[in-house]
């Protein structure tokens, strides 16, 4: 389970860093779900993401110090083949809509084919609808969510990034999801070794590709 969270203490020492994309439609909330959860700021003035940002936060899964590395990819189309390369690398993906406006819902399926056509095919996908505190502008229904969600194999929650509501339970799920998969994998690794027989994993699913999850002693860049 994850817990704690720092805003960023340089002399923490790092067990694993998790790279996480954010996508979805311009004007979704993306860049200020990032901003709620990197540093709990919300701006009114947000402008939209040129290019490619990305922001770091450091948090405690199951005893061990995990950073996450997330970028923020900016919808808009002229910038899509831009950001198509970023998204290899990631072990993790926030796909985002807005609650209130029934298009942005409607392109989902097109982004996560994209996202599928160019990241690891055991990435952990979560969909977002944000905005949840406009109640009274809502244009999609949280059960139509939720039943395009399980027919695609996501999670689902939806989130205020205005009112902080449920975006540390987003990251979190991701986050702790993918921390599960590399300790099941490490875990079957070591019934390996301890069983002297090499050829135990075979057979055994791997589910996150060798150099997509890297402990922070193995990195060769990147000071974030």
């Amino acid at each position: 389970m994850a817990s704690g969270g720092g805003y960023g203490d340089p002399s923490q020492k790092i067990d694993y860093v998790f790279k996480l994309v954010l996508i979805g439609d311009s004007g979704v909330g993306k860049s200020q779900i990032l901003s709620r959860y990197a540093r709990n700021e919300f701006s009114l003035d947000s402008k939209a993401t040129i290019g490619v940002e990305f922001q770091t936060r450091t948090l405690v899964i199951d005893h061990k110090s995990v950073k996450a590395q997330i970028w923020d990819t900016a919808g808009q189309e002229r910038y899509r083949a831009v950001t198509s390369a970023y998204y290899r690398g990631a072990v993790g993906a926030m796909l985002v809509y807005d609650v209130t406006r029934r298009q942005t819902f409607d392109h989902i399926p097109r982004w996560l084919e994209e996202l599928r056509n160019n990241a690891d095919k055991n990435i952990v996908i979560i969909l977002v609808g944000n905005k949840s505190d406009l109640e009274d502008q809502r244009a999609i229904s949280m059960e139509d969510a939720k039943e395009f969600a399980e027919k695609e194999g996501l999670f689902f929650l939806e989130t205020s990034a205005l009112n902080a509501v449920n975006v540390e339970s987003a990251f979190s799920t991701v986050l702790t999801e993918i921390f599960n998969i590399v300790n099941k994998k490490s875990l079957v690794a070591g019934e390996g070794e301890g069983n002297g027989d090499p050829g135990s994993l075979a057979g055994k699913k791997i589910d996150i590709v060798p150099g997509q999850v890297i402990p922070t002693k193995n990195r060769l860049c990147c000071n974030t």
